[in-house]
Formats: C-alpha cells, structure tokens, sequence
C-alpha cells in the first residue's frame, strides 16, 4: 500500500511541476500533508490498510512498553509527540487510540495513560502534569503545540518518542525541553525518532536538518 501511494504521489508532483493541475485541486503542499500521514501510519490515508507488524507506530509501542518495565522501581513516564492522528469523534483512524490500545493488551494500566487532549481547560491540565510528576501517570501522549511548551512534568521522564517529525527545527528543541531539563530524577534518558522507510520521513528529517544549519549559520 505503502508504495502504491508512493508512486501516486510522484505523478500528482509530476503533474503539477507540468502545471496540468489547477493549484486549488493539487499541490504539493497537499501531497506533503498526505505524505507525512502516510509514513505516520497507512491507515490514516486508507482505514483499511494493513497494520504491519513492523511499522513505526508498533516499534514505537515495543519501545514504550520495554522503557515503562524498565523504569517500574521509579515509577518512570515517558512522553509520545505525534502532531497527526489526534483523537477525534467522526470515525477517524486515531494513532492515539491505536497506541493506547495496544499498550492495554500489553498490560499498561488504561488510567496510567493519557492524552494531553483530553484535558479541556487549564486545571485539568495541571491535573495531567501533576499525576505524571507523581508517577500515578505513566505515559502520555500529545502534539508539539500542546504539550511542547510550558509543561513541566521532566520529574521521572525515561523516554521521549518523536512518532512524528514535525515542520521546524524550534518544535524539536521544544518537544526535547519537556525531558532535557533539570529535576529529572533519572541521570541517564532516551529520545527515540522514528522513520518509515520509502516514505517523506526521512526528506522531512533532512529539510528540519537543513533549516537548522542555515538558522545555525546565521546565528
């Protein structure tokens, strides 16, 4: 399937560098967005694809689950950024949901893991971030704009999962601030970045590389 879209999304781009499209039907734009869910997760593009037993969101669920027994004597929390997939109510595939379930299966208690989302207002907020610096929440999952800045839960952090890469080298440096930061009780942690091999991930990778050099340069 994987490569089938991949192929689909070589000749939208051909067309539209020919400009045989009009701009408002496709650009590239639009194939990056698809692109990016492609390599998230298939079944954000086709609910009925196959969930590969090797995908990055599985290896990502074998990570989480090897990190959380690992650091059972500290009581250790671990973040998931994933900016697409969110959970939604119109029927969806949802990245989220999917991890969490799978973590279930495993044998993660379901309230020792959260989504940033479900908080809807400030104090349920802190409600989220005060259980993950006691540790009676273990894993929580969000996008960079929600959980990337001004979240201080770095107490028992073992483990951040970059699931997704998302558009500018700044989001990264937030997403990795939530861990690298002091009070984390732990001397040693690990930052994981997935990539699905033949998709836009590893182009996507390269461009926040790229514009790092350059803000890098200047500065």
């Amino acid at each position: 399937f994987i490569k089938h879209e991949m192929e689909n999304y070589v000749e939208r781009a051909e067309r539209i560098r020919n400009g045989m499209v009009d701009p408002s039907v496709d650009n590239m734009l639009k194939i990056t967005n698809e692109a990016r869910l492609l390599g998230t997760d298939p079944r954000l593009i086709n609910k009925e694809a196959i969930n590969e037993s090797d995908s990055k969101v599985n290896r990502c669920i074998e990570n989480i689950y090897e990190e959380y027994k690992k650091s059972e004597s500290v009581k250790g929390t671990q973040i998931v950024f994933c900016d697409v997939g969110t959970p939604n109510s119109d029927g969806r595939f949802s990245v989220y949901d999917s991890i969490k379930a799978e973590l279930i299966n495993k044998g993660i208690f379901e309230n020792e893991i959260c989504f940033i989302h479900d908080a809807k207002n400030e104090i349920q907020r802190e409600e989220i971030f005060s259980d993950m610096r006691s540790g009676n929440k273990r894993i929580i999952i969000g996008s960079t704009p929600k959980i990337g800045t001004g979240t201080n839960i770095q107490d028992r952090l073992t483990a951040l999962h970059h699931l997704d890469c998302p558009y500018r080298p700044s989001d990264i440096e937030q997403r990795e601030g939530r861990i690298l930061r002091q009070g984390n009780i732990n001397p040693e942690v690990n930052i994981y970045r997935y990539v699905t091999k033949d998709t836009f991930d590893s182009y996507l990778w390269q461009i926040v590389e790229q514009k790092q050099k350059f803000i890098s340069q200047i500065m």
